[in-house]
């Protein structure tokens, strides 16, 4: 993948850096993270809830963040190394992972929830009254506006 350099927007620009940062972080070779794995589901019209699969992990081990836009899970095991542990085959996994996700404008978390290994995280879209759109009535050409006679 080409990188392109943005220095040049940055120097001749004023209030994009969010957008520039967002250019940067998608052109960025990053990794294929899988783990662990997760979904993203819309539950109604502007609310929204990722899943994701912690198994092994408990509330203690697990932080859910939220700053400029971009959610951040982590989770981190606790270091319990026993002498009783005689794995044979150690198939799941207990290795500490971060993993972040882009919130869009005015997307916001209500919610997380830790249910039988699974993380629920609930998000909910509150545009502000201002944002949203509305609409404009249009007089006719022929249609002269009613005026009271007794404000003349």
């Amino acid at each position: 993948m080409r990188q392109f350099d943005l220095t040049p927007l940055y120097r001749s620009t004023v209030g994009f850096d969010r957008l520039f940062s967002l250019l940067d972080n998608a052109s960025a070779v990053n990794q294929t993270q899988t783990y662990p794995p997760y979904n993203i589901e819309r539950t109604a019209d502007d609310e929204y809830r990722i899943t994701m699969a912690v198994a092994g992990f408990t509330e203690n081990e697990l932080t859910v963040e939220v700053k400029e836009n971009t959610l951040t899970v982590t989770g981190q095991k606790a270091e319990t190394e026993s002498e009783n542990d005689n794995f044979l085959y150690r198939g799941i996994a207990a290795r500490a992972f971060e993993r972040r996700f882009q919130l869009a404008d005015h997307v916001h978390v209500t919610g997380a929830s830790l249910d039988h290994g699974l993380l629920h995280v609930s998000l909910r879209r509150e545009v502000p009254e201002a944002k949203k759109p509305r609409t404009i009535a249009i007089e006719g050409a022929g249609q002269p506006k009613a005026i009271d006679a007794q404000a003349a």
